[in-house]
């Protein structure tokens, strides 16, 4: 599948949002994403298909100052 992801163009296998985080490593509590400008909560991850060129946006926290 065709995504946008942090605005960098990726073909990743994934049909949820959370097989898309599994797939690229991230991992926490904390962490917001949002599908075509959506927010989508934690707990909706695992039923929220994507679809090909949908625009993923994942913020997590970062470490150092």
């Amino acid at each position: 599948m065709h995504l946008i992801i942090n605005g960098e163009p990726e073909t990743i296998v994934a049909t949820t949002l959370s097989q898309l985080l599994a797939a690229l490593d991230y991992e926490g509590e904390w962490l917001a994403t949002a599908v075509n400008g959506e927010l989508i909560h934690r707990e909706d991850r695992d039923d929220h298909l994507l679809n090909d060129n949908d625009r993923i946006e994942i913020l997590a926290p970062m470490q150092g100052g």
